[in-house]
């Protein structure tokens, strides 16, 4: 009777969980079609260019989510470390074949495959991620091993660090990390071994930033943009307008100004600006009370898991999605630098939609393994 109530229990979070993820999923759909329509007018003869683009990788990724979520777990953990280094040889393709790349603000993230475009780091997150969880379940009773447990997830990490350096994607890099600090904190591995990497990692940081003016730019940019209002403060100044201009009430659903080429990137990277001006505090609060659930939601699942993979996976996702979330919202309302972090479920992205509902998918398929 126990187990039968905690299962029930289990799938009453799950199935709130999912209300969540499906609600963020038609918010996007509505304000990516808004903030995107006069864009896609201009430079592509169809307001409706990049929702049909984003509704089709949908389509794709909710396929991928049925397929990965009917998986039995051990099917999934099997192809785990197959699937990683797969996507990891994928992800270089973009740094050693730069004639199959695409070069978008500066940044060789594309892989063009006729007239589709793949983000392979988009996938290379989730099974970077996936891939930790899976070694920290089979080396679970050597969990405080330096060579069998920690040195294997830190030279994978590290090697994935290298290649999205490359590209160059230095927010994703960083959010990774993050993530992965975070849950290897909570698996318990020895202290000192993560302490270690934050010593030698902060100089790095600090390196890759002082090296590469467009870095530093960014974050002098960061402490005052208007002291360059019309040049690289002009996109920061541009979302706090949105913002600023939603008021309490916004100014309605599609009647976005920003998005007459005011703001930069309004359907991806700063989408809840937008979302700000037309729906106001009311809206915007809504977002950020759907994160917030989200990931309260997520942690309270991920603790009534018993398979060890499970766990790890589940709070993988919960993290990194937070994180995510927590910096596309600071960078919008001018608290932390630019980056290029879109909103998780929202903004407009075909390879992070699909990638987002294939980890959705793992999700749904370690649920359905509880015992």
């Amino acid at each position: 009777m126990n187990i039968y109530n905690a299962r029930s229990r289990l799938l009453s979070d799950f199935k709130f969980l999912f209300s969540i993820l499906f609600l963020l999923i038609i918010i996007g759909l509505i304000f990516v079609y808004s903030a995107s329509s006069v864009y896609g007018l201009e430079n592509f003869g169809s307001s409706a260019f990049f929702i049909k683009k984003q509704l089709f990788c949908l389509g794709i990724g909710l396929i991928g989510l049925i397929t990965v979520g009917l998986m039995p777990l051990w099917l999934i953990k099997k192809m785990v470390p197959i699937c990683f280094l797969l996507t990891l040889g994928l992800t270089s393709l973009t740094v050693l074949l730069p004639s199959m790349a695409l070069k978008i603000h500066g940044s060789s993230r594309w892989i063009t495959l006729g007239s589709f475009c793949l983000q392979p780091s988009e996938l290379l997150k989730w099974l970077s991620l996936l891939y930790s969880s899976y070694i920290l379940e089979k080396n679970w009773f050597e969990k405080k091993s330096f060579l069998k447990t920690f040195m294997p997830i830190l030279f994978f990490s590290l090697v994935s660090f290298f290649i999205l350096l490359r590209q160059p994607d230095f927010g994703l890099t960083v959010t990774l990390g993050a993530t992965l600090f975070m849950l290897l904190f909570i698996a318990r591995v020895k202290f000192r071994y993560l302490l270690g990497v934050v010593l030698v990692s902060l100089p790095g940081i600090a390196y890759l930033i002082l090296t590469k003016a467009y870095r530093l730019k960014r974050i002098l940019i960061f402490l005052n943009p208007w002291k360059d209002p019309k040049g690289a403060g002009f996109q920061v100044i541009q979302s706090l307008i949105a913002i600023g201009s939603g008021g309490g009430w916004g100014a309605g659903i599609s009647h976005s100004k920003q998005k007459f080429f005011y703001l930069p990137m309004q359907h991806t990277d700063f989408i809840f600006s937008i979302i700000a001006e037309e729906t106001g505090f009311i809206g915007a609060s809504i977002i950020i009370f759907l994160y917030l659930i989200f990931a309260y939601q997520g942690t309270k699942i991920a603790l009534q898991l018993k398979d060890h993979f499970s766990v790890f996976a589940t709070l993988s996702f919960v993290i990194f999605t937070t994180l995510q979330a927590l910096i596309n919202l600071g960078v919008s309302t001018g608290l932390f630098p630019t980056k290029g972090i879109g909103l998780p479920f929202i903004s407009y992205g075909g390879s992070a939609i699909i990638a987002n509902c294939l980890m959705a998918g793992v999700l749904i398929s370690c649920v359905r393994d509880y015992r």
